[in-house]
């Protein structure tokens, strides 16, 4: 079992993409090994892909309550892997299918929103590949 904030605390990379607390938590729910971290982390990979594929859907739709549903369900799965950048995406993309302020403060319209979504979007997906590809890494190193 690894501890990642004494592997890579000083890693920039790892640091900037997780919540090495709640990564931490995650690892020390493992045995001798790392498969039950590394099974949910891989299940969020598919949870990810599919949700942002069903987002892609709902932004063509206009369905902002379905937007920001899956805002709500996303940025939890990325909250409970300390995959910090998507889950805040994915906050600011719930309250915008609110047609609140990616904040939660205020009221904006339908098109600013949708508009604001689709940006959210294209950086949740960015940031989404920057932890797959570390997290992968992660469990290959652990797995040599």
């Amino acid at each position: 079992m690894t501890n990642v904030n004494s592997d890579i605390a000083d890693d920039e990379l790892g640091g900037n993409i997780l919540d090495l607390d709640v990564f931490d938590q995650l690892l020390a729910m493992d045995g001798e090994d790392d498969e039950f971290s590394q099974q949910l982390v891989y299940n969020y990979f598919e949870q990810a892909e599919t949700t942002f594929t069903s987002m892609d859907k709902a932004i063509k739709a206009r369905d902002l309550v379905r937007l920001s549903e899956l805002g709500h369900f996303l940025k939890g799965s990325s909250a409970s892997i300390g995959v910090k950048r998507v889950r805040d995406c994915c906050e600011h993309i719930q309250q915008l299918g609110r047609l609140r302020g990616s904040d939660g403060q205020g009221q904006v319209d339908e098109d600013t929103a949708l508009r604001e979504i689709g940006a959210e979007l294209v950086e949740g997906r960015s940031e989404y590949r920057k932890a797959r590809e570390f997290l992968r890494f992660f469990y290959e190193q652990e797995n040599e």
